[in-house]
């Protein structure tokens, strides 16, 4: 039951965008607070354990309340932009406290992860970094001045593939290494 709970709740935080714009004029802010609400409670009751989780609970949490209060179903733009800097915090605080997160998910399949290992899984988790503030900032922009179409096509879809395409260029850039180093 938790696992399908956790496949429910992560589908319906990558279906956000679509959900939003197909409830545009057909929900209440009432609603969509109280569907955020529920996939708080997903997200948390399936996944709580896991990195960014709390935080995007916290997250949901915090934006359906403001949703209900406020009924400006425009705040509902600024999901992505909270998310981005939620993962932009857990991951650029992995690389304060250490040891970094791409390396803590490497060490799940590699324990004795080599001394290159761990400046490699460094130098991903700044990427990420650096990802998660540009995704931040364009979905910043589509919140400010975009349509609710741009809006979401960017956040439902485009920053979709750009996550898609940087796990797979460095999954490639990692098997490359590893091949050089045999």
């Amino acid at each position: 039951m938790k696992k399908a709970l956790a496949i429910l709740g992560a589908l319906l935080a990558l279906a956000y965008p679509l959900l939003v714009y197909l409830s545009l004029g057909h929900a209440t802010s009432e609603a969509m607070a109280a569907l955020l609400l529920a996939v708080a409670l997903i997200r948390g009751v399936s996944s709580w354990s896991k990195p960014g989780i709390p935080l995007q609970v916290a997250i949901l949490l915090v934006l359906a309340g403001i949703l209900y209060s406020q009924k400006q179903p425009d705040l509902l733009r600024y999901y992505p932009v909270l998310i981005n800097l939620a993962m932009l915090g857990v991951f650029a605080s992995s690389l304060i406290r250490g040891p970094s997160l791409i390396e803590r998910l490497a060490r799940l399949s590699e324990p004795d992860l080599p001394p290159s290992g761990v400046i490699y899984t460094r130098r991903v988790t700044q990427v990420w970094c650096v990802f998660f503030i540009a995704n931040g900032s364009i979905a910043l922009w589509t919140a400010l001045y975009a349509s609710w179409e741009n809006w979401t096509l960017y956040n439902g879809l485009i920053a979709y593939l750009l996550m898609g395409g940087l796990m797979a260029g460095e999954w490639i850039l990692r098997r490359r290494i590893r091949k050089n180093k045999l």
